[in-house]
C-alpha cells in the first residue's frame, strides 16, 4: 500500500459518504442542523479517521483510529435507523445504506483484528 487511498475500507467508506449525502438531500430543511448534519458528520468521520490513522505510520495508531472509525460507523447505523423510523428514509434506501455499512463493518473489524495481532 502506498497511501490510505489504497485501503479498500477507505474506498468503501468514501462511497458510503457519497450515498449518505445523496440520501439526506431529501430530508426536511428543519433537520439541516439536526439529523442531516449528524448523519453526514458520522459518515465523513469514518474514512477521515481511517486516513488519519494510516498517516500516523504505526500499526498501533492505525488500530486506534480504526477503532474510532468503527464507533462512528455504529453511530451511523443507529442514525439511519432513526431516519427510517421517522420516515426520512424509505425501507429500500435504509436497506441499501445499512447493507453497505454492515459490509464495511465486517471489513473494518477484520482489519482491526489483524492489526491487533501484529501490533
Amino acid at each position: 500500500m502506498k497511501t490510505f487511498r489504497d485501503l479498500l475500507i477507505w474506498q468503501k467508506a468514501m462511497k458510503l459518504v457519497t450515498a449518505t449525502y445523496e440520501n439526506t438531500n431529501c430530508f426536511p430543511q428543519s433537520e439541516i442542523y439536526g439529523l442531516t448534519s449528524q448523519l453526514r458528520r458520522c459518515a465523513v468521520s469514518i474514512p477521515s479517521n481511517i486516513a488519519e490513522g494510516y498517516g500516523r505510520e504505526t500499526k498501533k495508531e492505525l488500530a486506534r483510529y480504526l477503532s474510532i472509525s468503527i464507533g462512528s460507523l455504529y453511530e451511523y447505523q443507529t442514525q439511519i435507523e432513526i431516519a427510517k423510523n421517522i420516515n426520512y428514509l424509505n425501507q429500500l434506501e435504509f436497506n441499501l445504506l445499512y447493507e453497505n455499512s454492515r459490509e464495511l463493518e465486517i471489513m473494518m473489524l477484520t482489519f482491526a483484528r489483524k492489526l491487533n495481532t501484529v501490533a
